[in-house]
């Protein structure tokens, strides 16, 4: 135990003196980082591969054994250790999901772990659970990030993307209304089932409806290549040109039409529209 604040440092000196490689000598020091929240993270791939490995192989471990944190306690630093995680991922802009990683540390410890589904399942939650106090410590409105876990996205990365998006959207003037719009979409689709099938531009009647499929349909092929690249940012700011025809389409249609064509055509234009929105996060959400 002594002068444990020289963990991976003294390593780090005795490598160069021995003349190892330079890259095996800073991982030495580098597996330990992050340290404590803001800390810097290592700088080669070595150190970075080793500190998420350690992490995990820990993390993974713990909830095989059955001993994941409970309330406040937290006796092997496992939430500072996930954010530390979720911070090597995103930070170096690994493009891998929370499972294929956990599943990496689970068949390295083999049958020593008997429940392989409990501990992924427990693992996979706990490490997504510490996305919010992450963001928040950014300063990350809580709404913001519940718009993005209504979607529950699998990679780190993806979920900063989408995160970064919808904080950038909610700068934007459009962005209260079309958050109400979303809403009242959701809370009609919740309760009337969309009926199947593309939307029959020949049953629009009402010049709003026509305004509004002839957006969507000129907008969706601007926005699917950048969902696509997940340039989610740009995809939202394209989809708030949405608004005008959106609050012109409430103020003049009536959705629940007495016609059932009607009804169901005015749905299905709901579905496409609220599924453009979807595909990033659900802003429905967001406070005003």
């Amino acid at each position: 135990g002594e002068f444990p604040e020289l963990q991976g440092i003294a390593g780090t000196y005795y490598a160069r003196l021995e003349g190892e490689n330079h890259e095996v000598a800073e991982a030495l020091g580098e597996q330990y980082l992050p340290k404590f929240a803001g800390d810097v993270l290592p700088q080669t791939k070595t150190g970075t591969t080793i500190a998420l490995a350690d992490r995990l192989d820990t993390l993974v471990g713990i909830f095989g054994i059955g001993q994941a944190p409970t309330g406040s306690k937290d006796p092997f630093a496992l939430r500072r250790s996930a954010i530390g995680i979720l911070r090597l991922i995103i930070e170096n802009e690994l493009d891998i999901t929370i499972e294929e990683l956990v599943n990496f540390a689970l068949q390295g410890y083999g049958d020593i772990i008997k429940d392989h589904d409990k501990t992924r399942t427990g693992a996979v939650a706990f490490l997504e659970g510490r996305y919010r106090a992450k963001y928040e410590d950014q300063g990350v409105a809580v709404d913001v990030i519940q718009a993005v876990q209504a979607l529950a996205p699998k990679s780190p990365l993806d979920f900063d993307k989408r995160v970064t998006a919808v904080n950038h959207f909610r700068t934007l003037p459009e962005a209260a209304a079309l958050a109400a719009a979303n809403k009242r979409v959701a809370n009609i689709l919740a309760k009337e089932a969309t009926p199947e099938g593309a939307v029959v531009e020949a049953n629009l009647v009402e010049s709003a409806e026509k305004a509004l499929y002839a957006e969507l349909q000129a907008i969706t092929p601007v926005v699917q290549p950048l969902l696509a690249a997940r340039n989610y940012t740009e995809a939202l700011s394209k989809l708030a040109a949405l608004r005008a025809p959106i609050d012109a389409f409430f103020e003049g249609v009536m959705v629940m039409a007495d016609d059932a064509e009607l009804k169901a055509n005015r749905l299905r234009l709901l579905a496409q529209l609220r599924d453009l929105f979807t595909a990033i996060a659900d802003v429905s959400v967001l406070q005003g």
